[in-house]
């Protein structure tokens, strides 16, 4: 078993509200996160929001999949549950925090039982390799993407 726990902050210059509507635009999270190749909504809830989606990334070694589950805090952030997948299990967050200016400050968290066979490949540097690739890219990809008014 590897577990995985990773998270990263970025302080954004774009408003929290344009942040809130980049990360729940799941459909188009491709465009800005370079970690995720696809995200394919199987379900949408009551408001039209994507509640499950099967995500496609490159985990560095391996691609992977999972079907998340989605639950959202308008405007404060999400969380996801993954419901089947590669991994043994997965959970993860977006937090967003309004710093005043029309500033946000985002955080990305990850924590993954990445089950046996995947977590031998994932091990020592190469776990800290893959951490800081998933985090980095969407915190970081949340930023730029936010930032440039697209």
């Amino acid at each position: 078993m590897g577990i995985l726990k990773a998270e990263r902050t970025v302080e954004i210059e774009a408003p929290k509200k344009r942040c809130y509507e980049i990360i729940a635009d799941l459909e188009n999270s491709p465009k800005w996160q370079q970690a995720m190749i696809s995200a394919k909504v199987i379900d949408r809830d009551g408001d039209g929001r994507a509640q499950l989606v099967e995500i496609k990334s490159d985990a560095k070694v391996k691609e992977v999949t999972s079907r998340l589950a989605f639950e959202y805090q308008p405007e404060d952030g999400m969380t996801w549950e993954q419901k089947n997948g590669d991994l043994k299990w997965l959970n993860g967050s977006w937090s967003l925090e309004d710093l005043g200016d029309g500033r946000t400050r985002a955080t990305y968290a990850l924590e993954a039982d990445t089950g046996r066979m995947l977590g031998l490949l994932i091990k020592g540097p190469v776990q800290d390799k893959v951490k800081d690739w998933l985090t980095k890219d969407a915190a970081e990809g949340l930023k730029v993407y936010a930032e440039s008014g697209d």
